[in-house]
């Protein structure tokens, strides 16, 4: 198993149901879906859930990660404070395609009280069949990198 087939999974704990239906689908499409949890709907703090799923997409372990929290801001906020991580919020399939075509994005983060099950599962996929377009973009997201210090 190599890490480009791995998708690492986390939220807090409204996220727990949708992450799971998430899951389900990528598996489906052939990805390893690598759930850090949470497991139970008791209340998780949503900054430990994001740094967790950035250090495996930072690490190499995973690929891509998609993370969930209640608006998908505050998880994304944490994903985006681990070195290498370029984590965007996306409540529409556009937005999804553009943050991996453009600022070639690892990360994708999602508001479980934005955006249903159906919504969520067309934005996965849109994420993930975009392709980073490079050119005059790897020069930007260049810049984004000298920026972590």
């Amino acid at each position: 198993m190599t890490a480009n087939n791995r998708i690492v999974l986390s939220s807090d704990h409204h996220g727990l149901q949708l992450r799971q239906a998430i899951a389900a689908h990528i598996a489906a499409q052939g990805w390893v879906a690598v759930d850090i949890g949470p497991t139970t709907r008791e209340s998780t703090d949503y900054p430990r859930q994001g740094e967790a799923a950035g250090r495996l997409v930072a690490s190499g372990d995973c690929r891509f990660g998609v993370i969930l929290c209640g608006t998908g801001q505050g998880i994304m906020m944490a994903a985006n404070k681990v070195k290498g991580i370029r984590c965007g919020v996306c409540a529409d399939t556009f937005s999804a395609r553009m943050i991996r075509r453009h600022n070639d994005a690892n990360m994708l983060s999602m508001g479980v009280r934005v955006v249903g099950e159906g919504l969520a599962l067309d934005i996965v996929d849109a994420f993930l069949t975009a392709r980073f377009e490079g050119g005059r973009h790897a020069a930007r997201v260049a810049m984004i990198g000298t920026l972590e210090g």
